[in-house]
């Protein structure tokens, strides 16, 4: 039923979507063809400006007759209008021809599509299934169809069986005026369906969802945990970060990435308070009740057909006290409702807070703000920041940068990789293990302890999940939580000096109901650089906690927004007048480059 069958790559690349046109047009041979007079002129000129924004033409002469006439005052500065237009234009240019230099790129994938034709291996939620959970080939080919043309009439002809809509698979095809293309980027395949790796990665999630309770200042003392840590050390490709070649406690679901490593499993930037204006905002959020979803399989079957379980907008689900996030279940329910970029937004205004200095000093005297010592304004006696190298420049990158990101991992998701999601995958164990069904899932799997307790547990293997809707209604591969916050991360590790120690580091008490002083053995150096490096890895692992996403959806989403924002800080670089010799920062892999 599940062998392999085609060694053809069907993944859906630019070339598919415009039918084998190459999107690489003859560039721009003769610049002067379109100037800005030629623009301007096809605007109408003095009638576009007079008739269109209602102004009257301003009369020159700055002379003593000319008071309260209005006159030209448009001199004034480095470069006359006509330059300024011109030097506009030309940066536009460039960075247009740069794009189109990087427009050569190959998408690959691991082939899944093809190799198991009854798509039990690729994303089908919200199409119609069986009673097996297999996808009708009819309804997939629907899908690939109106993903192959991008016509919005195709899409509208892919049969739902419920009622949740797929989410937004045309915002994979939306262009951007700044920063790269989507579709320029480019990201390893996931794991294959069969693979070992793959194996690893779901064995990881169901002790994720086991261990979702347990607070993770217990990791060192718990049985549970220790439990998890022996069954994940005999898998034979299981990638998670280990110390003296196994998994510890310590390194449970966290990531070989600078600082992640390093002191409490939270990020100081999921905890300490935010100095926003004039109100001073804390951390606690509505946590949920200690309970799992999807573990009938009657009810896994409705999902998959995207029928949404009656409770999926109960307000019963929540504890009604508010509490700082203490453990898996709290940093997904965190990460159920952020608005894309709400950390990286939080934490710039920790950050200026971080020295103690009032919004006066920060503001008047422009001091107490960590910024990267490439910051050009350390060296000026008479200027400050504000509309650039200050927060609004901050502010604007991060909200830009979030928005490519985001396109970027819509492409991968829809067009490129179509990787099914985990819960998705927890079907295809337990039907192997409930129904007979043969497909070709790796024995590492299968000779794991996990799944007898997943069974003792809940009574299928079904992966529980942790909130009763379950995964989005888009492809797994990448994490477009983890791609945001790589993207909008590394802004900020460009801006700021990643070598500050945060001062007074927190711990959230067993309750919750208080922060309480970090005193470990590294409380001394936990810096700017590493805990934003964690709190990155924080907000991917909230939707693996949920049982949404796989580690490699987190850590190669990292890694795409990564590139996507080193693209977009290479293009804003030029559009400065400040000497600027460029952003530091230190990548996810720990090199430190100047870009």
């Amino acid at each position: 039923m599940g062998d392999r069958v085609s060694e053809k790559d069907s993944c859906i690349t630019n070339s598919d979507i415009e039918s084998g046109k190459s999107i690489k047009e003859e560039k721009l041979q003769d610049q002067g063809k379109i100037t800005r007079r030629g623009f301007i002129g096809s605007l109408g000129g003095a009638a576009f400006a007079t008739g269109l924004l209602g102004i009257t033409p301003i009369l020159a002469g700055c002379n003593e007759n000319a008071k309260g006439q209005g006159f030209d005052c448009t001199d004034i500065g480095p470069l006359d209008q006509s330059q300024r237009a011109n030097k506009s234009f030309n940066l536009r240019v460039d960075a247009a021809n740069n794009n189109l230099d990087m427009s050569d790129v190959q998408h690959v994938c691991n082939a899944d599509e093809n190799f198991f034709p009854n798509r039990i291996a690729s994303y089908s939620k919200g199409l119609p299934h069986d009673q097996l959970g297999e996808v009708d080939q009819d309804a997939y080919d629907l899908m690939l169809t109106a993903l192959e043309t991008g016509k919005e009439e195709d899409f509208e002809k892919i049969p739902l069986s419920g009622d949740v809509k797929l989410k937004n698979p045309q915002g994979g095809l939306t262009f951007d005026l700044l920063g790269p293309d989507s579709h320029q980027e480019v990201m390893p395949p996931p794991p294959a369906f069969d693979s070992a790796e793959g194996a690893g990665e779901i064995a990881e999630l169901y002790w994720m969802a086991i261990l979702r309770d347990i607070n993770f200042s217990s990791y060192n003392s718990n049985s549970l945990v220790e439990e998890a840590v022996n069954d994940l050390n005999r898998f034979s490709d299981f990638r998670g970060p280990k110390e003296n070649g196994s998994v510890t406690p310590s390194t449970l679901f966290r990531a070989d990435i600078p600082g992640v490593l390093k002191g409490p499993f939270l990020s100081q930037f999921h905890l300490k308070n935010i100095p926003s204006g004039p109100q001073i905002l804390n951390h606690k959020i509505r946590t949920l009740l200690p309970v799992d979803y999807i573990t009938n399989y009657s009810e896994w079957i409705d999902l998959q057909n995207g029928l949404l379980p009656a409770n999926a907008i109960s307000t019963d689900v929540f504890d009604p006290v508010f509490r700082y996030m203490r453990n898996g279940r709290d940093l997904a329910e965190n990460h159920h409702w952020d608005w894309p970029a709400q950390e990286a937004f939080n934490a710039i205004l920790i950050i200026f807070g971080l020295e103690g200095k009032s919004p006066q000093e920060v503001f008047l005297i422009n001091s107490g703000v960590p910024w990267d010592q490439n910051n050009p304004y350390y060296n000026y006696s008479t200027q400050a920041g504000f509309v650039s190298f200050h927060i609004v420049d901050i502010y604007r990158m991060v909200a830009e940068v979030m928005d490519l990101s985001l396109k970027g991992a819509w492409f991968q998701k829809w067009f490129v990789h179509r990787r099914l999601r985990p819960e998705e995958f927890g079907g295809r164990i337990h039907n192997n293990l409930a129904s007979n069904t043969q497909y070709p899932i790796h024995e590492d799997i299968f000779n794991s302890t996990v799944l007898d307790k997943i069974f003792n547990f809940y009574g299928s293997y079904l992966l529980p999940l942790a909130f009763p809707e379950g995964a989005p209604s888009h492809p797994s591969y990448p994490s477009g939580h983890a791609t945001w916050a790589g993207a909008t991360i590394t802004v900020l590790k460009a801006f700021f000096d990643e070598d500050v120690v945060i001062p007074d580091p927190v711990l959230p008490s067993s309750d919750g109901l208080e922060l309480v002083p970090y005193t470990g053995p590294e409380s001394n150096d936990l810096k700017i650089g590493g805990e934003l490096n964690k709190l990155a890895w924080n907000i991917a692992m909230g939707r693996n906690f949920s049982g949404l996403h796989w580690r490699t959806d987190a850590s190669m989403g990292l890694a795409l927004g990564e590139q996507i924002a080193i693209s977009m800080l290479k293009e804003l670089k030029k559009t400065y007048t400040e000497s600027f010799q460029g952003y530091k920062l230190t990548l996810f892999d720990g090199t430190k480059i100047t870009v």
